[in-house]
């Protein structure tokens, strides 16, 4: 294949040497090198907090590829290919003149550029701000949020506001990665592209649903991390609530994103607010502790680096919520979460 026909593009991976960037980002994108051929000129430009070099920071993904990847999909041929797109460096997210180490990284042709934000919120505005005041946002450029996006309703309010002064709306993408599993891809056509299924989908021939999202790895590292967000806002107010969605939203017009999105917020507003007593009689939060697994001891929560010894912050959680409307009139739907 000419190199002229393959994928050009910048992306520059905020958090670039994180937890969910060798666990999911980078693999996915080693994967999707593997299935559509980069541009010799394409680059993938991992930030972190520290300094390192970049024989060490290709040596940690390569440990991590092999270790997160089916066996079938690496291959060394592949790896060498794919690493020499790869770069890193370190920026302080809060000091603006620490964002030029990127300047003489990236080109002013038309290429996609894409910015991911790995990284808590509240660093979001601080990034876009000094991208902005180095003119590193230009009109081919794109955003990506990972949630979860503030701590509560004002600051999700507050971060989208000050994106806006950035980048248009067209620029922002909000993700969910837990949307990508091929699983959770197959839930509307599972419901939607099958008569049985969606005749049989409601109140009168459903008696409960339970979506379960357990993990046998307790927080891997990030101890501080967890500490400001709890399997709540890690997990429940994201990925549980978008399946959750997926599996009670009525058939949308057609398959266009904004449709999906209007049929979801249907249902958002149609959950019943659990008030007052109805938190203790209807939701569980939990902290896993000491045990082991497989036969090989793990350290409970309050153990992690970066936890405090009497942290009361939440690694389970589980609920009973209800959907007031037709369909599932009467239907508890019961969510559940937890690592370890």
């Amino acid at each position: 294949m000419k190199d002229s026909s393959n994928l050009l593009f910048d992306l520059v991976l905020f958090g670039g040497t994180g937890d969910l960037a060798m666990r999911k980002l980078l693999p996915a994108l080693y994967q999707l090198y593997r299935t559509t051929p980069f541009h010799s000129q394409t680059r993938i430009i991992a930030v972190g907090r520290t300094a390192t070099s970049k024989e060490a920071f290709l040596h940690r993904v390569q440990d991590k590829l092999e270790q997160h990847l089916p066996a079938d999909s690496w291959d060394r041929v592949s790896w060498q290919q794919f690493s020499k797109h790869l770069n890193c460096i370190a920026i302080e997210a809060d000091k603006t003149e620490s964002y030029r180490e990127l300047i003489p990284l990236l080109d002013d042709d038309d290429r996609p550029r894409t910015f991911y934000f790995s990284t808590h919120s509240s660093l979001y505005t601080a990034i876009a701000s000094s991208l902005g005041a180095l003119g590193l946002i230009n009109a081919n450029a794109r955003v990506v949020l990972e949630k979860p996006i503030g701590r509560d309703l004002g600051t999700a309010k507050t971060i989208s506001g000050q994106m806006s002064n950035y980048f248009t709306e067209s620029q922002i993408y909000r993700i969910d990665h837990y949307l990508g599993k091929e699983t959770v891809q197959n839930l509307l056509v599972l419901r939607f592209a099958n008569p049985l299924f969606e005749s049989l989908w409601n109140h009168h021939y459903i008696d409960h649903i339970q979506i379960t999202i357990s993990e046998a790895i307790g927080v891997e590292g990030r101890g501080e991390f967890y500490e400001e967000t709890g399997a709540l806002r890690d997990i429940v107010q994201n990925h549980l609530l978008q399946l959750l969605c997926m599996l009670a939203m009525e058939p949308p017009a057609n398959i266009e994103p904004d449709r999906i999105r209007d049929e979801k917020l249907k249902v958002l507003y149609a959950l019943q607010p659990l008030l007052g007593d109805d938190i203790s009689r209807y939701v569980v939060r939990g902290q896993y502790a000491p045990g082991t697994i497989a036969g090989k001891p793990c350290t409970g929560y309050t153990e992690e680096e970066g936890v405090a010894e009497n942290s009361t912050i939440e690694t389970f959680v589980a609920m009973k919520v209800m959907i007031d409307n037709m369909r599932w009139s009467g239907v508890p739907f019961y969510l559940r979460t937890g690592k370890r």
